[in-house]
């Protein structure tokens, strides 16, 4: 989806939950959308603020920005690492996917398998990113972006889980905060296009999830 007068583009994998929000403050500030997408919003946000706008997201994304009259190309991965993206540079040129397989699939030469890659795998039962299991193939860490100018990859991390006490409360207010978080996450996720439903397995978690929808 591109801005107002095209010189941006922004494809997106995933789900702003935040978007409406999000929409309402750029609409004040002068920018119009031509769909009901959280995708557009993306394009929009990068105009108003930079490289920053990926903070201002709550989600789980793997994002690709076009800036056409910067030659710039921006991706961004969420703080967890839900979605996906895979990358990689050939003849000075960049080649990204959100799956292994269509990456492959343009790719002029075919890269060698990662034996390091492997071994860590059988070790670990997954492989830590950034590898993956070609030579010269990369998964974007998640919370991480990727600026792809002139011909470098830069990569930088915009968000750290911190470990730190933050709250300081009796565990009846802690309990009462929870419950409040818990509402706050499941009524965004309750926005769809579609209809939703969810996998019950009979745990606290997943029943405390169906309980709020």
């Amino acid at each position: 989806i591109p801005n107002e007068d095209e010189s941006i583009w922004v494809i997106q994998n995933g789900e702003i939950y935040n978007y409406p929000q999000l929409r309402i403050d750029l609409e004040k500030r002068g920018h119009r959308f031509r769909t009901h997408t959280d995708t557009e919003c993306l394009v929009h946000l990068y105009e108003e603020y930079g490289d920053e706008f990926v903070t201002r997201l709550r989600g789980m994304f793997a994002i690709a920005i076009w800036d056409q009259k910067a030659n710039r190309l921006l991706m961004a991965r969420d703080r967890f690492g839900q979605k996906p993206i895979y990358y990689t540079q050939q003849n000075e040129t960049l080649y990204f996917s959100s799956e292994l397989s269509s990456l492959m699939a343009v790719l002029p030469e075919r890269p060698s398998i990662d034996l390091a890659a492997i071994d860590l795998y059988l070790g670990l039962q997954y492989i830590p990113e950034p590898q993956t299991p070609y030579q010269g193939i990369y998964k974007l860490p998640a919370a991480h972006t990727l600026v792809f100018e002139q011909g470098k990859v830069e990569l930088q991390r915009y968000w750290q889980l911190e470990y730190q006490p933050k709250l300081y409360a009796t565990e009846d207010e802690l309990i009462e905060q929870l419950r409040q978080r818990l509402r706050e996450a499941v009524v965004m996720r309750m926005i769809s296009d579609v209809p939703l439903g969810a996998h019950l397995s009979g745990g606290i978690d997943s029943s405390v999830i169906v309980a709020l929808m």
